[in-house]
């Protein structure tokens, strides 16, 4: 399996870096750059089978980030709170513009945690029209 690890903050890629060199992940590389920039990059548009992020952001501006890096045929996941169910609703309309299909939501249980955590895994169905995902910082502003 290869892996692609995508951190923004240049001492948090340092880090992985080093962590992957010091356990031999000859598999594993770190692209230090905002996703919505590599998003745009040949190299990394609709390239992967899956898109993964921990709860970062609102679902509508993870499947910004994270559509677009996957191809048609694959998928995206992301870890979510309680408001899981809420926010895959608030997000149907960028998941259809985006190329994204079917959503699934699954619970998390952790018998030490009080709070329910969720997986959303969206289906890549179609092509992300190339002005996605948007420049820096618009996902955040003016979600979808």
């Amino acid at each position: 399996m290869r892996l692609t690890l995508v951190e923004s903050v240049q001492k948090k890629a340092r880090f992985l870096e080093v962590v992957a060199a010091e356990l031999q992940l000859e598999n594993v590389t770190i692209v230090a750059e905002r996703v919505e920039q590599i998003g745009q990059q040949a190299a990394h548009r609709e390239q992967y089978d899956w898109a993964v992020a921990r709860a970062v952001a609102e679902l509508r501006v993870l499947v910004e980030y994270l559509l677009p890096l996957c191809r048609v045929g694959g998928a995206m996941l992301a870890q979510k709170g309680p408001q899981a169910g809420a926010e895959l609703a608030a997000a149907q309309q960028a998941i259809s513009q985006l190329g994204g299909g079917d959503a699934q939501l699954h619970a998390v249980s952790q018998p030490e945690e009080e709070m329910n955590w969720f997986l959303v895994v969206i289906s890549k169905t179609a092509v992300t029209p190339p002005k996605f995902p948007r420049r820096v910082g618009m996902p955040v502003k003016r979600p979808l």
